[in-house]
């Protein structure tokens, strides 16, 4: 090569832009809810390692929420305990800076209530927790961190909630009751209570709101539910028990983790039938899409990892070290 070619060689790739991340990602971070480490993780999604590991005042989350602005993320601290079981009856929700990497607020309930899910609402911006003492979901206004409201789901152990694209309707699903309720968020009452099974866990809702999926405990089945009539439709057999579920961004596929058995089930939406699986670590929990659609990330409890998922190749494509017991996650998305 002469010396005026790579003159000019160096000249263009100066004057080129770096390459664009993923749509979505180049400016995320994956949080991720540690709790055997009490400790919010935060994961730098393009680097897949994690930055730092937030400790959360010495207490228990399960569950996580951003901001939609990306700065804050929010933690309900749960207890010591498991759903339905003895143990300490959480009363706070946590607020932790993203970018500064610490706790700077709190959202105090009074009393123990046992905070579990939280979730932003899309019509309001409201944050909706699940509190499980209280059988009701109750609502923070996070400008103020003030309590706004609640709404009932007439059931005990209500442990997670999904929310429809429109921010109308709220389900939960009651573990112990194995019950899913339906909840009218605008004028903040129950309008049905679904029996499923003897105890269910988890809770999802299609992209187009028209099913609402949760996973039967006793028998490896997934119920389908008809939001039009709040019956259930169908059940998907399983080949292990399922636990947390998630749609594609594309709402072609339901991707469910399979707690037992190691693995992470993907089920066609058109044919309601399991479709394949792939084998992840230990224990996974939970499922969250990439803002992108060509990801998922799956949290795997026993081994403090997660897993990230090519959505065309089918396969993980690298594993992310995390804090023990890694449950919980959200996208904090920079804007």
């Amino acid at each position: 090569m002469t010396y005026r070619v790579a003159l000019a060689l160096v000249g263009l790739s100066l004057a080129m832009p770096p390459l664009p991340a993923a749509k979505g990602v180049h400016a995320s971070m994956l949080l991720v809810v540690e709790k055997g480490s009490e400790s919010l993780g935060i994961v730098d999604p393009v680097l897949g390692q994690q930055v730092a590991s937030v400790p959360v005042e010495g207490e228990t989350g399960h569950e996580v929420a951003a901001s939609p602005d990306g700065r804050f993320a929010y933690v309900p601290i749960y207890g010591d305990s498991g759903v339905g079981r003895p143990g300490t009856d959480g009363r706070k929700l946590v607020v932790i800076d993203v970018a500064a990497h610490k706790v700077v607020g709190s959202v105090d309930f009074g009393k123990g209530v046992r905070p579990h899910f939280v979730t932003v609402g899309p019509r309001d911006g409201l944050l909706y927790v699940t509190t499980e003492l209280e059988h009701a979901v109750t609502i923070v206004d996070p400008k103020t961190l003030q309590v706004v409201g609640t709404v009932p789901t007439g059931q005990p152990e209500s442990h997670m909630l999904a929310i429809s694209h429109d921010g109308r309707r709220g389900y939960t699903s009651n573990v112990g009751p194995g019950t899913v309720s339906v909840l009218d968020l605008e004028n903040r009452k129950t309008l049905a209570i679904i029996p499923v099974s003897e105890n269910a866990q988890r809770i999802s809702i299609s992209r187009d709101d028209r099913w609402v999926f949760t996973a039967d405990q006793t028998q490896p089945r997934l119920a389908v539910i008809d939001t039009s009539t709040n019956q259930v439709k169908q059940w998907i057999a399983l080949p292990s028990i399922g636990f947390g579920s998630a749609p594609t961004l594309d709402g072609r596929w339901l991707l469910l983790t399979l707690a037992g058995a190691n693995k992470l089930a993907v089920i066609d939406l058109k044919t309601m039938q399991v479709a394949r699986t792939i084998d992840v670590p230990a224990a996974p929990q939970a499922v969250l899409m990439r803002p992108d659609g060509q990801r998922a990330y799956v949290s795997c409890d026993e081994t403090g990892q997660v897993a990230e998922i090519d959505l065309v190749e089918w396969k993980v494509t690298r594993l992310i070290k995390t804090g023990r017991l890694s449950d919980g996650m959200a996208w904090a998305a920079s804007r």
